[in-house]
């Protein structure tokens, strides 16, 4: 930006002084060809600084050759100025350490300004005030010079409140509960006859009850039974297999005598043949004496001969298991498969208002995502915590009292979390950090949360000025923050391509400012009107650089 002397002189920090003239005090008159640029062009805040770069050419024959020049840069905004330090030239034939200002040729001196940032300093001119020293006298120049506007603090829009990326912690609610009931008939050695004593036992009796109970129970409904028939694993496997066949037949029979009066749904039969899993269950459950050698084998052999043959060796504890394993896998097991159906919404709404206490912590948890106000939602977490110590509950309802802005609740109920590890939990402390301005500590936690936190962390991302990183967090985003970073890249295609799907007051005042980088003034100014609505954004636009050319 070329600038007369007038515009810019002391404030490049240079003061020019004619080769015709031998007094400082008139050095003004030889001012109008200096040449002066500032970037940016506009003053721009960037986490909380406002840097800017000055140029001044100085052609040949001004600059005194035994004149010193101290210009001092200054930020004048509402309510207050803010000073910077003074930069000091001085011509070819002073014996100094500044920098020099050649009288014969002239020079180009470019300096960096730097100012933190003050409240009010949206609306601001950065000037420059300067003295000539020359032949022991100092002349003050009469005026501030201006050097550039200022400033634009568009990057302040950024939503640090997280609201937009705090997902609640999902409940293990099963609205379809699956359930068995199940009981088997045991069988004597090479065998495939079922005994009566076997259909008479009380785990037939119990099972039979349970298939007439479900008849009653509306909430249960019974989806089919399963017959599986086995062989204990001993001798050789074609009689094992043959025996396991047999077994599968003749416990239908016996199932299809006891279910005449029960529903027990379609049945399916399978046979096993040995069953070695069955062995591996019962021997970790049992005490036998080398258990721990015996599922050794169980791991390291899977051809069942060989399995058998070196159990068999372990001479010492083999009659254990022929005692006490072996007779309980010669089997058929009944197996009934049953579908509870739980709660559903409108009820769970109902107990939550009126008997919560016979929800268990999960039921809990869904109602209150079934329920729209906060204060409700809140409600039950607190009767998870109380009940249950619910963790998730505790998370969540730090999540409820930081949408009502309600930060010190949420601070506690975080606290008394136990397990203060995972993705979501160091999400939501970098949000309490965030907003109380904690960015550093906020950027700690949102990297050990990984991409859960991606949204949040390029709000930090924006605040430290960081905007290219920003937007590559947000590039599969759409909201307000997503617009706000391709904005602040001037990547104004993909701004208005987000913002368009948006019909808020606050993305209304970001497509004014899309539509006024453009140039486009009749849309910025329509859409600065809505967003205007709002009295906060109207006494902003006031003020707004990136709206000086709207009017």
């Amino acid at each position: 930006m070329k600038k007369t002397f007038r515009n810019i002189l002391l404030a490049a920090g240079v003061v020019m002084l004619a080769a015709s003239c031998n007094n400082a005090a008139k050095m003004a008159e030889a001012a109008e060809q200096i040449k002066i640029k500032c970037v940016p062009e506009v003053l721009e805040v960037v986490a909380d600084k406002i840097d800017a770069t000055i140029s001044v050419n100085f052609p040949a024959d001004y600059f005194l050759p035994k004149a010193t020049l101290e210009v001092t840069p200054v930020i004048l905004y509402v309510g207050g100025e803010a000073v910077g330090k003074p930069f000091t030239y001085q011509g070819d034939k002073v014996a100094d350490n500044y920098k020099v200002v050649d009288h014969k040729n002239g020079a180009t001196i470019t300096e960096k300004v730097s100012f933190d940032y003050v409240p009010g300093m949206e609306k601001s001119e950065l000037v420059a005030r300067a003295k000539v020293y020359y032949k022991g006298n100092e002349y003050v120049y009469p005026a501030d010079i201006k050097i550039a506007d200022g400033a634009n603090t568009t990057y302040m829009l950024v939503d640090r409140s997280g609201k937009e990326n705090l997902p609640l912690l999902a409940d293990n609610y099963m609205e379809v509960i699956p359930m068995q009931e199940e009981a088997q008939i045991l069988y004597k050695v090479n065998s495939s006859e079922v005994r009566n004593s076997e259909l008479k036992s009380a785990d037939i009796a119990n099972f039979l009850n349970a298939l007439k109970a479900l008849q009653d129970d509306a909430r249960k409904n019974v989806k089919g039974t399963e017959i599986v028939a086995y062989a204990s694993p001993e001798g050789p496997i074609g009689l094992n297999n043959k025996l396991s066949a047999d077994r599968e037949k003749s416990a239908k029979k016996a199932f299809e005598k006891l279910t005449k009066k029960v529903d027990a749904g379609n049945v399916s039969t399978r046979s096993i043949g040995e069953d070695w899993e069955g062995f591996k269950e019962l021997v970790e459950k049992s005490n036998i004496e080398d258990k721990d050698l015996i599922l050794r084998v169980l791991s390291m052999y899977s051809d069942p001969n060989v399995r058998e043959r070196e159990i068999k060796n372990m001479s010492s504890v083999y009659t254990s298991l022929a005692d006490e394993i072996l007779p309980e896998l010669r089997r058929a097991r009944f197996i009934t498969n049953v579908e509870y159906t739980n709660y559903t919404a409108e009820e769970l709404t109902d107990l939550l208002e009126n008997n919560a206490n016979v929800l268990d912590e999960e039921a809990l948890l869904r109602a209150a995502t079934l329920v729209k106000d906060n204060d409700a939602k809140l409600a039950a977490y607190k009767k998870a915590i109380a009940k249950f110590d619910s963790d998730r509950a505790k998370y969540n309802a730090a999540v409820i009292s930081l949408l009502k802005n309600e930060d010190n609740n949420a601070k506690d109920y975080l606290k008394a979390i136990n397990d203060k590890t995972g993705d979501a939990y160091n999400n939501i402390m970098g949000v309490v950090a965030m907003r109380a301005g904690n960015n550093d500590e906020a950027a700690r936690y949102f990297d050990k949360a990984g991409k859960v936190a991606n949204e949040n962390a390029a709000v930090i991302d924006i605040l430290n000025g960081k905007y290219a990183d920003a937007a590559a967090k947000l590039k599969d985003v759409n909201n307000h923050n997503a617009v706000l970073a391709a904005i602040l890249n001037n990547d104004l295609k993909t701004a208005s391509d987000k913002a368009a799907s948006h019909n808020c007051m606050r993305m209304a005042y970001y497509k004014a400012i899309i539509a006024a980088r453009k140039g486009d003034v009749e849309t910025a100014k329509s859409e600065l009107a809505k967003a205007s609505a709002n009295k906060a954004f109207a006494e902003r636009a006031e003020k707004d650089v990136e709206f000086a050319h709207v009017k």
